[in-house]
This record gives structure tokens, C-alpha cells and sequence, in this order.
């Protein structure tokens, strides 16, 4: 497998770009004291700005050393360590702020919880994305505080239990069908994620002997931790503290479906009967390598590696060839809003995938039980 760099050395990892993404903070702070126009700050921001600057600046095509040792990762590593306390106080500190101590309109308190939203979802759950796929219990446990802290936690397991076993399957809540726009993949996402989160938790305890409801699964602990959040919510802000804090979250859990759908859309492992599917590959992702929005989600645009190699470390993660995996045209922000108006999307991206599929599937002349993701194997309907 060949892969692309700009010179036949590798590339020198800078942690500084990276650590760009706590420019949210001060914007946030700004917003929840000011109000008003300072809002629109935080999505122009992640939404326009960034997008613009990935033209500007191009893509990176530049791969560092896969296996450079953890030690010499240690600034990459710590940015991701301290997003927790400091979403913790951003969140809660603008509910204290908007309940107790402000005179907003239900509006203007909706569009400050908006932002925050915005920035809980784009850095937030991205980070803990990072965390829980890592071996470390720290970081494991901190990916599960910023899960909970958007009501969310059962994502850690689907996502490690389902998502990256089955993607590209019928057995993947997330895996975006062809021609399925967003708006119906969300809601069956919301209405199927947790019930195969917890079927994928109760397998794994009666492999152990142990029936689902004992107390290492880990739903349980992350059912508990949003139980605390939403404690602190109401105590801080009452029951409009409660609401705002859920609006904020369903928010995040917004931008996180958006990026999923966006990731695999229309993309399909083939099926080899009985049941199997042939083995994750690197174009079953969709792909970006646009620089300034990848610093701004530590890399997750590099997702074809990601799902080859998960427990790789975000600064390490890979760019393929276009010849080897399906590239996206811009990085992730202008897609997720591409992929609000679903006729558009399908318009640019059904295209990709029929020609996706000529070229890597040529074999199969029969898309039709792809199209669903729905073959003779009643276990994938």
C-alpha cells in the first residue's frame, strides 16, 4: 500500500496546531458574558472561517512516522488530557451565568447554549473520541466524562463494540446508507444507538457468565455520570438549567451524527455470505486532508487509517493515495452542512459512490441489498 508524502522523509510532528482549538474557549467566555452578536462568533468560526483557511492553506499531504514512541507525544497527548475541566467549566459556568446571574431572553440563552453546543460537539466529542480508544484508564475515563457531559455516553460502546466491527454492515447503527438522507439517518441513530450499545454490552457479559444488568457494564456507569451532570444542571439553574443543559448536548450529539453519516455515507464492505463481510480496508472511509480543519479535529479527517489501525495516535494517523480511498472534496465543516440539505448531497455524493463502487467493487452487479445494507442473512436486516 502506497502512501503519500511530500518528501521521502518523515514528516516532523508539531504539536502547536493542534493546540489552536482552545481558541474556542475565549470565544466562549465572550458570548456567555456579551450576548448579542458574539454568539454568531462560535460557529462563523468552526463553520466559515475554518473552511476558508483550509482553501487558503491547502491540504497536508505529509505523513509522520507511524511508530514514533508515545513519550515523544507527550504535548499532543496533554491537550487532549485537559479538555475535560476545562468543558466542564465552560458548560456549567455559562449555565451559572445565564440562570443566575444575566438577563437573557429564552432566545438569546438558547443561542449562547447553541455555541457551547457547537463547541461540546466539534472539540468535545471529538476528544473523546481520541481518549476511549486508547488503553490508558485516565484517558478512557476522561473520554467518558466529556461523553456524559453531552448525554451521550453509550456512544463509547457502540462505537468501539459496534462501529468498528461492523462499519460498512447492516449491523452498524451509524454506517450512512445510499440515498438515505441525514435528517432520517438521525433520528434512527437516536432511536437504535443506545438498544445496540446495550446488546453489544450483554454479549460481551455472557461471554463472561454474567447476565446484563451486573455492575460492570459500563452503560451503568455512564448512565450514572449523565445522572450527576444533569443533578448539577438543575441545582445550578433549576429546570431551565436542565433544558439548557440537554439543549446544549443534543447539540453536540447533532455535530457528531453529522461528522458519522459523513464519514462512511454510501460506503459498503462486500458481503462473502453466511453472514461475513470481507475485512475493514481504507476505502471504506470517506477521506480529507485538509490541514487547518484536520488540526481543528486532531486529525479525524484521516479516518481510512483511522479505522485500520484505531488505536493509533491522532498526530500519527495516515493520508492515503486518492487511488486507495475516496476523497472528500473540502474537509468535514462544509460536507456536515452539505449534508443538511439532503437533495444536494445526493446530487454531489451519489455520483462518488457508484463510481466508488466501479472502481473498487467491479465484481458486483447486483447493488440492490447494499442499498440497505440488508442481505439474505436475516442477523443483517
Amino acid at each position: 500500500m502506497t502512501e503519500m508524502t511530500t518528501t521521502p522523509d518523515k514528516a516532523r510532528l508539531r504539536a502547536w496546531p493542534y493546540w489552536l482549538t482552545l481558541t474556542f474557549v475565549p470565544l466562549v467566555i465572550l458570548a456567555v458574558i456579551k450576548g448579542g452578536w458574539t454568539v454568531a462568533l462560535i460557529p462563523a468560526y468552526g463553520w466559515v472561517l475554518m473552511p476558508l483557511l483550509d482553501v487558503v492553506l491547502g491540504q497536508d499531504l505529509r505523513n509522520p512516522d507511524p511508530d514514533t514512541p508515545v513519550n515523544e507525544l507527550f504535548w499532543f497527548r496533554l491537550l487532549t488530557i485537559i479538555w475535560f475541566p476545562i468543558q466542564f467549566c465552560l458548560v456549567f459556568g455559562a449555565l451559572y451565568y445565564v440562570t443566575r446571574v444575566a438577563d437573557y431572553g429564552v432566545w438569546e440563552a438558547l443561542a449562547i447554549m447553541f455555541g457551547i453546543g457547537v463547541t461540546t460537539g466539534t472539540v468535545g466529542i471529538v476528544y473523546a473520541h481520541e481518549l476511549f480508544h486508547k488503553p490508558n484508564k485516565l484517558e478512557r475515563n476522561l473520554g467518558d466524562f466529556l461523553m456524559a457531559l453531552v448525554l451521550y455516553g453509550h456512544f463509547r460502546t457502540e462505537h468501539l463494540l459496534v462501529h468498528h466491527p461492523y462499519v460498512g454492515t447492516g449491523r452498524d447503527t451509524v454506517t450512512a446508507r445510499y440515498n438515505e438522507g441525514f435528517h432520517r439517518a438521525f433520528a434512527r441513530v437516536l432511536t437504535t444507538g443506545f438498544g445496540s450499545a446495550w446488546r453489544a454490552e450483554k454479549a460481551m457479559l455472557a461471554r463472561k457468565g454474567l447476565p446484563s444488568t451486573h455492575l460492570s457494564n459500563p452503560i451503568w456507569k455512564y448512565l450514572g455520570l449523565q445522572a450527576g451532570f444533569l443533578a448539577l444542571a438543575f441545582g445550578i439553574g433549576g429546570w431551565v438549567g436542565l433544558g439548557l443543559f440537554a439543549f446544549q448536548a443534543l447539540v453536540a450529539v447533532w455535530q457528531l451524527e453529522l461528522t458519522n453519516y459523513v464519514e462512511h455515507y454510501g460506503l459498503t464492505r462486500k458481503y462473502l455470505g453466511e453472514g461475513k463481510y470481507e475485512p475493514v480496508k481504507p476505502h471504506h472511509s470517506w477521506d480529507s486532508a485538509h490541514q487547518v480543519s484536520g488540526a481543528l479535529l486532531i486529525n479525524l479527517q484521516r479516518h481510512a487509517d483511522h479505522h485500520v489501525h484505531p488505536m493509533r495516535r491522532f498526530p500519527l494517523l495516515q493520508v492515503y493515495d486518492e487511488s486507495e480511498v475516496p476523497m472528500l472534496p473540502t474537509g468535514y465543516p462544509p460536507m456536515t452542512a452539505l449534508a443538511m440539505v439532503p437533495p444536494l448531497w445526493r446530487r454531489m455524493f451519489n455520483p462518488r459512490v457508484r463510481a466508488w463502487r466501479r472502481q473498487f467493487y467491479p465484481e458486483i452487479e447486483d447493488w440492490g441489498p447494499y442499498k440497505t445494507l440488508s442481505h439474505a442473512d436475516p442477523s443483517e436486516r
